[in-house]
């Protein structure tokens, strides 16, 4: 049995199922893979997900996967650009998307219903709670800047696992979640969020999240990537198709897998509310479309995103700097569009054909429920 080793983006949540549906359905062993998934409250990611730490290691999945301590990695689409944009005189390797998760966008910027923020613009002078990462506050500056505001907030940076405590308790005042998870958590805790999609104030954001793999992995092992992928794809055909059965699938694979409880409300509402958006209309998982991550990688160029510097707590001259440098400006060169094709960051050269048609009524769910998520709502 080859033994392989999927890091998390987060603690188990219904973006996951597929994994977990794949390792208890035996799909992972049918085809000779041994799989052990690795979530975000893992001891070692103590100081970056979680408190402690010593304060100066900051594990990430994507870190695990470029050390080789993990085989895939899910990370957000502006993290895979970033590791394919390393500063210069530094040598990390190229991390390649090799599947998307979810085909449809359903992270948002949220609020707390109950605040003085009606739109973007009005989050000027407030707090942000951020994941620290390369490109998000900038990311979020510009989507305040398109719709009329100046793109001036203050950003914090607590244990992540911590950020949406932050923002229900008050801490801060807006924050970047999956609709999916922490609005249908949000709902049921009667919670009211108002919530800011990316795409709604011209931000053409790519898939998230995605799976990443090792360029070392693609080239040595592609039949092992492709045995991956495929049962994992059969992972999250089964969650679309049986959300009950695959929600309480989570449920028990959480808790023996990463010892971690999950809410049984929460697991089978997120389970009913995300499954539409695991496959496309050909009843496919994974596969990306390269216009979509074009359009994304055009905006980053155009709007100067797409740049040298990277965030640090610690900067060095010439390589890194703080978030609220990046935020004012100090970012380093651009780069050029044009030498960042999106065929660097991403391929569908290993998944498998859909091993059956999506039904109509599949479908149509995620119509509706892009319709029944407006910009502005009641949690989602």
């Amino acid at each position: 049995m080859k033994e392989i080793v999927v890091a998390l983006d987060w603690t188990p949540n219904t973006n996951h199922t597929g994994f977990y549906v794949a390792k208890a359905k035996g799909y992972y062993q049918a085809n000779g893979l041994k799989v052990r998934i690795l979530g975000a409250n893992e001891e070692d990611y103590r100081g970056s997900y979680s408190e402690g730490g010593d304060g100066e290691s900051y594990a990430t999945p994507c870190g695990k996967v470029a050390a080789k301590t993990a085989t895939f990695a899910l990370n957000s689409p502006e993290g895979i650009i970033g590791w394919n944009s390393p500063p210069p005189g530094t040598n990390r390797p190229g991390l390649k998307a090799v599947a998307a998760v979810l085909q449809s966008q359903t992270s948002a910027i949220v609020t707390l219903s109950k605040s003085d923020i009606p739109r973007p613009a009005e989050l000027d002078g407030k707090v942000y709670a951020s994941y620290a990462a390369r490109y998000e506050s900038r990311i979020v500056q510009q989507m305040i800047k398109n719709d009329g505001g100046k793109g001036e907030f203050s950003e914090i940076t607590p244990p992540m696992l911590g950020i949406w405590n932050t923002l229900v308790n008050g801490e801060a005042n807006a924050t970047w979640v999956f609709l999916g998870w922490e609005g249908v958590e949000a709902r049921l805790r009667g919670v009211k969020l108002r919530s800011f999609k990316l795409q709604d104030y011209g931000v053409p954001y790519a898939y998230a999240p995605v799976l990443c793999a090792h360029p070392d992995v693609l080239r040595d092992s592609p039949d092992m990537v492709n045995d991956f992928l495929t049962a994992t794809a059969q992972g999250f055909e089964f969650a679309a198709a049986y959300p009950e059965e695959a929600a309480d699938i989570l449920i028990t694979g959480a808790k023996t897998e990463n010892d971690c409880e999950l809410e049984q409300d929460l697991v089978h509402e997120s389970q009913k509310w995300l499954g539409p958006h695991y496959l496309n209309g050909k009843g496919q998982w994974g596969h990306m479309d390269s216009l979509r991550w074009d359009n994304y990688l055009d905006w980053l160029s155009d709007n100067g995103l797409l740049t040298t510097y990277v965030q640090s707590r610690n900067p060095k001259e010439g390589v890194s700097v703080s978030l609220d440098d990046l935020r004012k400006g100090n970012v380093g060169e651009r780069i050029p569009r044009e030498s960042f094709p999106s065929s660097k960051i991403f391929t569908n050269e290993y998944l498998p054909p859909a091993s059956f048609e999506l039904t109509t009524t599949l479908s149509n769910s995620v119509d509706e429920c892009s319709r029944d998520m407006p910009s502005s709502c009641f949690c989602v």
